[in-house]
Parts: C-alpha cells; sequence; structure tokens
C-alpha cells in the first residue's frame, strides 16, 4: 500500500504578516496512522524541503500523543523535512494521495496546477482522494467528468464557524465551507473542533484538525477494501 502526503510549502498568512503553514497535528497523526498500517509514505510540497509548520498548531493547549510521537522521532523528522517536489509525482506510483490542511494550503495549493492534474489523474484511474480541515479548498478547481469533483458528494471541511473563532474569516482567500457548496458538495459538519471525517465513494474529507486520524484511517480502511474487492475479481 503506497500513498503520497502533499504538504504546503507557504509559511504567510494572508496580509497580516503571521506565520502560518501546515497543521503539525495534521501532519503528525496521518503519518502515524499510515506508517502503523504498513503503508510505504512519500511526502511531497510545491517547493519540496521542509514544509512550514504553522507555530499556533505547536502551542501548548494544542499538543497531541501523535505530535508528542513526532518529537520523539528523529527518523519521522528527517522524512518531513526532505519531502519531495510536488511537480514530480505520478499517480500511477501511489495508491492514493492524502493531503493535511492548515491554512497555508489556502495560498499556494488551492490553484496549483500540479496538484490539480494530480488529484485528478488519481481519481480517473479509480484511485482513492482524501483532504483534512482546510485541505478540502485544493479541490476547487478539481473536475471529474465536466463537473467539480465534489458535487454530489458528501463531504466536509472546516466550518465557517471555526474560522470565525480562529477570526480569519476575513484572511482567507474564501471559506471552505462556503466554496464546497457553492460547487455542488453536499456539506455536512460535526459541532467545531470534534472529529468528523466522511467517506463518500473515493472521496474522503474530514472537518478539522481533531478530524485528522479519523480521516487517515478512513482512507487506510477504503484502500484495504478495494484491495480485497481487487483479489476477489482476480
Amino acid at each position: 500500500m503506497k500513498i503520497l502526503m502533499v504538504f504546503t510549502s507557504h509559511d504567510i498568512l494572508g496580509k497580516t504578516g503571521r506565520k502560518t503553514g501546515f497543521w503539525l497535528e495534521e501532519g503528525a497523526a496521518p503519518y502515524y496512522v499510515f506508517r502503523d498500517a504498513g503503508v510505504e509514505l512519500t511526502l511531497a510540497s510545491p517547493k519540496g524541503g521542509q514544509p512550514p509548520v504553522d507555530p499556533k498548531s505547536d502551542l501548548p493547549e494544542n499538543q497531541t500523543a501523535p505530535m508528542a510521537r513526532f518529537k520523539q522521532d528523529p527518523a519521522a523528522q528527517k522524512v518531513f523535512a526532505t519531502t519531495a517536489k510536488l511537480s514530480d509525482m505520478r499517480s500511477e506510483n501511489f495508491d492514493a494521495v492524502f493531503y493535511p490542511g492548515g491554512h497555508g494550503p489556502m495560498w499556494d495549493l488551492v490553484d496549483n496546477t500540479d496538484s490539480i492534474s494530480l488529484i485528478e489523474s488519481f481519481y480517473n484511474s479509480g484511485k482513492p482522494v482524501a483532504a483534512v480541515c482546510h485541505a478540502p479548498a485544493v479541490l476547487h478547481r478539481v473536475s471529474y467528468k465536466g463537473a467539480p469533483i465534489v458535487k454530489g458528494k458528501r463531504v466536509t471541511g472546516f466550518a465557517n464557524s471555526e474560522e470565525e473563532e480562529v477570526q480569519l474569516t476575513d484572511v482567507v482567500p474564501f471559506l471552505v465551507e462556503d466554496e464546497l457548496k457553492r460547487l455542488g458538495g453536499l456539506y455536512e459538519k460535526a459541532p467545531n473542533w470534534q472529529s468528523f471525517a466522511i467517506t463518500d465513494g473515493r472521496l474522503i474529507t474530514g472537518q478539522n484538525p481533531a478530524s485528522s486520524s479519523a480521516g487517515a484511517q478512513a482512507l487506510v480502511k477504503l484502500l484495504a477494501k478495494q484491495s480485497t474487492a481487487g483479489s476477489n475479481a482476480a
């Protein structure tokens, strides 16, 4: 089982001058879900190398068990520090793609042509696509059979109420919830900051940082199901 994780390379929060990047929990938690399941992982980002960590995600109140594990794991830290270039990635080399969130992807991945082409290539070849928190925003220019990939699909992502709570409603280029709805997605959400992930066919979305483990687990489950179906068909 081979999964590609795609991280942001963007580290500036709009016009605020503040730092952003990927949310550490959303990188660490799925990483260990995948590793513990025996997945062969490749990490990539638009610029390659170390993706920026949102400093807010590493505040004392945001610490989680996967983050603590990551901080004691030099091998994992090295993997994160040496991501491949996104432009070099090809869907035929993987079974699925997973996008961690954080605010960074809102600036460098939502309109990234390499990312858009890659997601379409995965999906067109029958492979799952997963994204959590702000990362479902990367789907907003992705098409499938001439329509938005999320059209008619049950989806979730960072809620308007969560963006409002972190006071960034007027900073982000667009609101994830609003955009998913605009594209015809059947948006659902749980209460703020609660774990919530949806699998609809080959599309998996998670609402917020707390949903990153659930989203990763859903992807592993879907890949196992596909593998079993393939074996039975053979």
